[in-house]
């Protein structure tokens, strides 16, 4: 197996919403870190539902609250860019399917990473590349897959 190439990761966390039992700043770190493959400068900010919602409207068209928004500024070394993880979303998604918030939180938090990187699920090799790689980077993380159902 190669060996991994060390990376850095410049991560400004901003919580403006007051759900409960939201991961600490060192734990989206360590999460967002894993699925690094290159050098990262982002803002990580875990909104409410109606700023989440005002987001998807205004960025993509779409007006109800989406679980994670990713937004590249520079995609050279150091990439650069912003996520919006919206708090509520996440909560509710994790009970409906029977996860852990943590864990649920893990996976956006990776998602976003990747999507960062250049990853994508707009077609089905697209998607069935990014899932296979967030699986691998879950259950490294000692969390369950996130595609498997329990």
């Amino acid at each position: 197996m190669p060996e991994k190439i060390p990376v850095s990761l410049s991560l400004a966390v901003q919580y403006v919403t007051d759900a409960p039992d939201l991961p600490a700043r060192p734990q989206w770190r360590r999460w967002i870190k894993a699925a690094l493959q290159c050098d990262l400068s982002m803002t990580l900010r875990i909104v409410d539902e109606a700023e989440g919602r005002e987001l998807n409207k205004a960025y993509r068209g779409r007006d109800y609250a989406t679980n994670v928004l990713t937004f590249v500024y520079d995609d050279t070394e150091p990439l650069s860019g912003d996520v919006v993880i919206c708090a509520p979303v996440v909560a509710r998604e994790a009970a409906e399917q029977g996860k852990s918030l943590q864990a649920h939180c893990a996976h956006m938090a990776i998602h976003a990473a990747l999507h960062l990187q250049g990853y994508d699920h707009e077609d089905d090799d697209e998607a069935a590349e990014m899932e296979a790689l967030e699986s691998a980077l879950m259950v490294k993380l000692r969390y369950p897959d996130p595609y498997r159902e329990n």
